[in-house]
């Protein structure tokens, strides 16, 4: 029988922004369904930006490796693909939404005159699909065309559409101020509205397939990203909470238009991540009519988070969980469930996964014998966790962001670093390590000697770590181990708590242990 591959992707959704977390604020029963064999609790994107994170997902490697840090980094076509393997394995290929693979369509490109869809199609297929379908995002239908913008001029549409979306989408920035996305209701058909149109032309296609052929399928939805416009129907399911449960700095406060701004976001939020898990619910029911549910692999997972008002923040680019954690459910069918995992797991291990799935050798498929760092494959295979056949496939995560090169003349990359709270998003680089219980965070911008540079946190306690000093020892087998001494904020009346986290690098093997005492 055909070993299929169904991929769902959403853009920008937090791991709490799903019904099977322990902390969940939307119901998404499909999505569960799907978690009920096994869901990854410490996934976590290699890079929390759009471009980078879903190359490192085709290709098995870090952005860095490949030179995607930032939105302005294109994939070159001489990277390996998994679905380039899978094509070559005798699989038909399907990519179906939003990719950002690559700039073809430039974020400044005026209105009216972006690529013509055709031109797109082709320089997608490049990277090894048989069959493209390209959304390209909200913002670019506004500025470019695209095949949804396409197909929104067939009926009429386009120009009440972007007329929409530039009203709704407010500012484009990092602070969450009222200013930033008024969070409007969609106010066209509910089947022209961009996920559910997604989500048809996968059904469609689906229904199409040959059935004695594989095939792999990537459905890449637009939602929960900006701007916040659900259909009214789906707002409904949501009443407007006003809990004031933000994560913030201690003396940060936000303002009460603030917060009735990010209230709006957050429920329509959740109700686009409630629309898409009805588009995953009926693309599941035509695999069940087709009899190709028990061939078929599922996965369902995100490009990055969204911090939506935590940390007086929004979108991501910061080393916070809400941004860097993603959710990731998987079924693999014919094994018994394993349930939830609490492993660190990565965005990129899905290539080696997929790949695997398909019965191919991900480090040789993906590999270049230059240059030299190109034949390093980070990505490992999910396949033994699912089977029940080990616990884990690493010991910790790996995620970086550097929007420096993006910069402008005259502003400072320094100017509003992430400790500092409100404007923090995208102002420095940065590089994290993230086990099952630390977080160690190394901050990579200019003048380091006016700002700490090294964080470290346990994530096993309630109460946040504090930095208080850093430095380094030389050891004579060679490692470099550094000395983190930290602080818990303690009640009045207990005695005071010190931490000491020993950070080693032996070998390439980064590891983290924390030694409490009084």
């Amino acid at each position: 029988m055909p070993r299929n591959i169904l991929l769902f992707m959403t853009d920008q959704q937090r791991t709490d922004y799903v019904g099977y977390a322990a902390d969940s604020c939307v119901s998404t029963p499909n999505i569960d369904w799907i978690a009920q064999h096994a869901h990854f609790t410490c996934c976590n994107t290699t890079n929390p930006i759009c471009s980078p994170a879903r190359t490192s997902l085709i290709t098995g490697r870090y952005p860095r490796q490949i030179g995607t840090l930032t939105m302005a980094g294109d994939l070159f076509p001489q990277i390996p693909t998994f679905m380039q393997a899978l094509q070559g394995a005798g699989y038909k290929t399907y990519g179906i939404g939003k990719f950002h693979y690559n700039q073809t369509y430039p974020w400044s490109t005026p209105r009216g005159c972006g690529m013509d869809p055709v031109a797109g199609e082709q320089d997608e297929k490049s990277y090894g699909y048989d069959f493209i379908w390209e959304t390209a995002g909200k913002q670019q239908v506004v500025s470019n065309y695209c095949f949804y913008g396409d197909y929104l001029a067939k009926k009429g549409m386009l120009e009440q559409v972007r007329d929409f979306f530039s009203q709704s989408g407010g500012k484009n920035g990092d602070v969450a101020n009222h200013n930033y996305d008024k969070a409007l209701p969609w106010p066209f058909d509910e089947e022209d509205y961009i996920d559910v149109v997604t989500g048809c032309v996968a059904r469609e296609q689906l229904r199409a397939h040959p059935a004695e052929q594989p095939f792999y399928m990537m459905v890449s939805f637009c939602g929960p990203h900006k701007p916040y416009d659900a259909p009214q129907r789906y707002l409904d399911m949501f009443p407007l909470e006003r809990e004031d449960d933000f994560i913030l700095p201690e003396g940060q406060i936000i303002s009460d238009e603030d917060k009735e701004s990010l209230y709006r976001q957050r429920r329509s939020a959740k109700a686009m991540i409630r629309l898409i898990d009805d588009q995953i619910g009926e693309t599941l029911d035509v695999l069940r009519e087709r009899g190709m549910l028990d061939d078929t692999l599922i996965v369902f997972t995100s490009d990055h988070g969204d911090m939506l008002g935590d940390h007086f923040m929004i979108q991501k680019g910061v080393p916070w969980k809400q941004s860097v954690g993603i959710p990731l459910a998987v079924r693999l069918p014919g094994a018994a469930p394993v349930g939830e995992n609490t492993a660190p797991v990565e965005i990129s291990d899905i290539a080696a996964t997929v790949l695997d799935y398909a019965g191919l050798d991900a480090q040789r498929v993906l590999s270049r014998s230059w240059p030299a760092y190109n034949d390093i494959i980070p990505s490992r295979s999910l396949l033994p966790v699912l089977r029940g056949e080990q616990e884990r496939v690493r010991d910790f995560c790996f995620s970086e962001s550097d929007f420096t090169e993006e910069r402008i003349d005259g502003v400072s990359i320094t100017s509003t670093p992430y400790w500092r709270g409100a404007d923090g998003c995208r102002s420095n680089a940065w590089q994290t390590i993230i086990t099952e219980n630390s977080k160690y965070i190394k901050y990579l911008g200019y003048k380091l000697d006016e700002m700490p540079y090294e964080e470290f946190y346990d994530l096993k306690r309630a109460l946040q770590m504090k930095l208080i000093a850093i430095r380094s020892n030389r050891h004579a087998a060679g490692c470099r181990t550094w000395w983190i001494i930290i602080r818990r904020r303690r009640k009045r009346g207990q005695l005071p708590v010190r931490q000491i986290a020993r950070r080693r690098r032996t070998k390439g093997v980064i590891r983290c242990r924390v030694f409490v005492f009084w």
